[in-house]
């Protein structure tokens, strides 16, 4: 049986779970993502598509995965970082803890920012914040858009290329996991992440928070991606390439704004 990939592949996830506490695994979607995508017109989907499509991802997910509700100390916590940023920078802006115990966040292209809880466990409100601006930073550049876009089409490509024109079949589960491997193996550019991780940087100036938090960010995860404590999460910057390289350059360019790296 195909072992079926977490649904944070279909959005611009930072990295695959490691083991902290917290509870099940992230769910898959296994029913369909636009049924009605026609696959004639695959080659030229648009940007309003794209973000129905994503709806329907996104609230599959929200339905089928644990969210922490408004009163776990998760949520209220997610609630005073990302205070402000429910509109921002012209992009209208969600956010949601999932009570799972993977390491990870991720944006959708409709502004749906997904935050786990084993990230949550890891990181500082200031270093949550650097990662949720790098994501922002997706979604304001329509990488997360782009990414959908290129999965979408691939997989109506790939079902009912020669349907001339009629609607799609829905998407099987391994069609669905066909569609994760396409965002997957699509990784963010070098210069996308680059621009991303600028952006997170100019969030944290604009909030008034250390850019060098950022950096640490980058440097946890990046430890985690090597030895025994990250023995299943050997993909952990699979779709974020030079991690190490970039959290330098957060820190060399913190250093040269006159910013002093935290003893903490």
């Amino acid at each position: 049986m195909r072992k079926q990939l977490p649904v944070l592949l279909l959005a611009s996830g930072l990295l695959l779970g490691t083991g902290l506490s917290a509870q099940a695994q992230i769910k898959l979607n296994t029913k369909t993502i636009g049924a009605g995508l026609k696959a004639a017109k695959a080659a030229t989907v648009s940007d309003a598509e794209v973000i129905e499509h994503t709806k329907e991802f996104v609230k599959w997910s929200d339905e089928n995965n644990p969210v922490a509700p408004a009163s776990s100390p998760y949520a209220q916590r997610l609630k005073k970082i990302v205070a402000g940023l429910d509109s921002y920078d012209g992009m209208s802006m969600n956010y949601k803890v999932y009570l799972v115990k993977d390491i990870n966040a991720f944006a959708c292209a409709d502004g749906s920012v997904r935050v786990f809880a084993g990230l949550m466990d890891l990181m500082s409100d200031e270093e949550i914040l650097g990662v949720i601006g790098h994501e922002i930073g997706h979604v304001k550049h329509k990488d997360s858009k782009d990414a959908m876009r290129t999965a979408l089409m691939a997989s109506a490509l790939k079902e009912g290329a020669s349907s001339q024109g009629g609607a799609a079949g829905a998407l099987s589960d391994s069609q669905l996991g066909d569609l994760g491997q396409a965002i997957a193996n699509a990784s963010f550019s070098r210069a996308q992440e680059s621009s991303a991780d600028a952006y997170g940087y100019d969030l944290l100036k604009a909030k008034k928070v250390n850019p060098f938090y950022m950096a640490s960010a980058f440097g946890k995860l990046n430890d985690l991606s090597g030895g025994a404590k990250a023995s299943k999460g050997a993909q952990l910057f699979s779709s974020h390439p030079d991690s190490e390289k970039r959290m330098t350059i957060v820190m060399e360019k913190a250093k040269k704004d006159g910013f002093t790296q935290p003893t903490k």
